[in-house]
């Protein structure tokens, strides 16, 4: 019984091809959130898996209804080994983003676990189904090769996180006593190099709204018309243009998180270089806030992003003046953001601008706020010393990802200090047709998860306090 075994079970987990059967059951269940309607039963069938792995796990199981009534349901799992020892809660999301059958290459069916390579390709691989599955595995294999953990273990999974984590911050208040912990330990995102274990201790937040220009009733004739009544695609196209300048720096003063980049900061972003593959794209420099490094751009500072706009028809484009036009935009905001006044901060902009027909509508799919744990804490030290114990390299440390989760949940109405260890890469499409993981790291973020958590049952963890 030692750390070096427990990983060496795990490694044969992985190789053996236990972890990959255990994906691809996952994988095959289509629980896109945003059909939800649709995928009722789909939710109830995750939970039922997850359920019979965690059971057999010696977990006390029960799955809740989401209170929102839009999103699935959540699923608390328990494991009490003693009133004296730590508790880590792990979190992840049961839910994925529309599939895209059809749109894949090699015609390869997002439900399907598909090989290629290094390649694991399939819906949920990388985001989430993949990354929780690494955790599970890990917790499996301390409890089979210790005999049991040497820690208090919480599980919570949702299935509501790519709508916005709808419901979850009521659930949490709601079930706070079930869910508090000493830390969370959690996997979702990239790495910030493929080849590197990362270690994040909070995101950017996010918040989603449309912009949207609606002058009158019905289109007309852009012969008979132009030049003599607005254009809401022109206007509409002009105001999001006042947002950022040519290189997509943000010109709204209240979205600018001037407190955000501390020296703390800074230093652990000093010698991070973002990366996303063989196959990501490259870091353009002429982009983004100008006197910023790379890495200070997208993990400590704001971006604004216009992510789809419509006007008129345009798979069958009419010669008409537009009577009204729509965009879905998002802000990713850092620590210093006040949530509350990103609206009407921009309707403020809208105003000094002239754009007065233009208003702003939140997209009612929730937000993330933005969370982070100074770098520097002892936990944050003790998790990044234990995953380049088990890996052999260094520890990438960064203050949060540049994406956002419902990370506000549990530090802010649970109260729990928290870590994340992802196991996905840059270049993994998620989000998109040929969503994959990478074998390479699916392995050895079984083998580091199952280090870290080995360490957790030694009694090496420190408080959140830093004792």
């Amino acid at each position: 019984m030692s750390r070096q075994a427990a990983i060496d079970r795990v490694a044969r987990h992985f190789d053996e091809g236990q972890f990959l059967e255990d994906l691809a059951r996952r994988v095959a269940i289509p629980t896109e959130s945003q059909i939800f309607e649709q995928r009722r039963e789909a939710m109830d069938a995750y939970m039922i898996e997850l359920v019979a792995t965690l059971e057999e796990m010696d977990y006390a199981c029960e799955v809740l209804p989401n209170p929102s009534g839009n999103a699935g349901p959540l699923l608390i799992a328990e494991r009490h080994e003693g009133d004296d020892l730590p508790t880590v809660l792990t979190y992840g999301h049961g839910d994925v983003t529309h599939g895209q059958k059809g749109e894949w290459d090699a015609d390869r069916d997002p439900w399907t676990l598909t090989l290629a390579g290094d390649r694991v390709y399939g819906r949920g691989t990388a985001d989430n189904k993949g990354q929780h599955s690494i955790n599970l595995a890990a917790l499996r294999c301390c409890i089979a090769e210790r005999g049991a953990l040497g820690f208090n273990s919480k599980i919570l999974i949702e299935t509501g996180e790519k709508c916005g984590s709808l419901g979850l911050r009521n659930f949490a208040r709601a079930n706070r006593d079930r869910l508090v912990a000493d830390v969370l330990i959690g996997s979702d995102g990239p790495r910030l190099r493929p080849g590197n274990p990362t270690l994040y201790t909070g995101t950017r937040g996010h918040y989603a709204f449309d912009v949207i220009v609606d002058l009158r009733e019905g289109d007309h004739h852009s012969g008979n018309w132009g030049g003599l009544i607005a254009s809401a695609s022109v206007i509409l196209t002009n105001a999001l243009a006042s947002v950022v300048d040519r290189r997509g720096q943000i010109r709204i003063p209240e979205w600018r998180p001037d407190t955000s980049l501390t020296d703390a900061v800074r230093s652990a972003l000093a010698d991070t270089e973002v990366d996303g593959g063989n196959d990501g794209p490259d870091v353009e420099p002429d982009w983004g806030e100008e006197g910023l490094s790379p890495a200070e751009r997208v993990f400590a500072w704001n971006s604004f992003e216009i992510v789809a706009m419509i006007a008129g028809d345009p798979e069958r484009p009419q010669n008409a003046i537009p009577s009204s036009a729509r965009a879905r935009c998002q802000l990713r905001t850092v620590v210093g953001t006040d949530a509350a006044d990103i609206v009407p901060a921009l309707e403020r902009h809208f105003a000094r601008e002239g754009f007065h027909q233009v208003t702003v509508k939140p997209s009612g799919r929730g937000e993330m706020k933005a969370t982070r744990l100074d770098p520097g804490h002892p936990l944050v030290q003790w998790a990044a010393a234990s995953l380049a114990e088990t890996s052999g390299k260094k520890t990438d440390i960064i203050p949060n990802l540049g994406g956002s989760l419902p990370n506000d949940v549990f530090t802010e109405i649970i109260g729990v200090p928290t870590l994340w260890v992802p196991h996905s890469y840059a270049s993994c499409s998620q989000h998109a047709p040929n969503e994959h993981a990478l074998k390479s790291i699916l392995k050895e973020g079984l083998c580091v998860m199952t280090g870290l958590f080995w360490d957790v049952g030694d009694g090496k963890m420190p408080n959140a306090d830093g004792v």
